[in-house]
């Protein structure tokens, strides 16, 4: 049986990603959340996860012995596995086209990531606001995300056609989207409603809203939840 290693769905979006490609694809593994704290060596989260990946990061899958490390390593790793299922699109452009936003989502955007942080659970409009005015940098990470989920191959369906690892890559970016009311266009609201209709979405969400735990190394703009 395959583990995937996660952290607090409320928060992790690298473990979001490969969590949401084995849901969606039906590929069967066994859950293995490893709660946040202050990632302190001596703390539980570094102690658990260190037995498992020496990286003492999240996520991580087991395999029958073997570990992957790394949400794109491991997305890849399931797309060789199952070549059946299609994790990647099928035609070898949106393929192409696939690939190179996901690698630029795995890479790029940090002024989002950094500002922004996944928080499923919180109404962080206000924040968001505020953000948005001071942040030049920022208002470029989403004109740059909005354009590539602009040039989709149907309006009314996913990145690159049919549901895809790309997908996966950008559904914490609908998160962020959400939890801090960031100025859209009705493009992009329209792919980020597809998106919501999910079920493996829908779960993720379900799921991280019922936990009740609070992480303030992952909370800079709350003191509680």
């Amino acid at each position: 049986m395959r583990e995937l290693f996660i952290g607090n769905k409320n928060y992790s979006t690298w473990s979001m990603r490969p969590w949401l490609v084995l849901k969606f694809f039906q590929i069967e593994f066994k859950e293995q959340l490893i709660p946040f704290d202050d990632f302190h060596p001596d703390q539980a989260f570094k102690q658990r996860i260190l037995k498992v990946n020496p990286t003492g990061k999240v996520p991580a899958l087991v395999d029958d012995g073997l570990l992957i490390w790394d949400s794109l390593a491991i997305c890849e790793y399931l797309a060789e596995s199952f070549p059946e299922k299609h994790l990647w699109p099928s035609d070898r452009v949106l393929r192409a086209r696939a690939r190179s936003i996901s690698a630029e989502m795995h890479s790029g955007f940090t002024t989002l990531r950094n500002l922004c942080g996944m928080n499923i659970e919180a109404d962080l409009s206000e924040v968001g606001q505020k953000l948005w005015q001071e942040h030049a940098a920022l208002r470029a990470d989403v004109a740059r995300i909005e354009q590539i989920w602009s040039e989709r191959p149907d309006d009314n369906g996913f990145l690159c056609g049919q549901f895809s690892i790309a997908d996966a890559f950008y559904a914490p970016v609908v998160m962020r989207f959400i939890s801090f009311k960031l100025p859209i266009s009705k493009k992009t609201q329209q792919y980020m409603d597809l998106m919501l209709s999910v079920p493996a979405i829908q779960t993720w969400i379900v799921e991280a809203k019922q936990e009740q735990q609070f992480v303030a190394i992952d909370e800079p703009y709350r003191t509680s939840r």
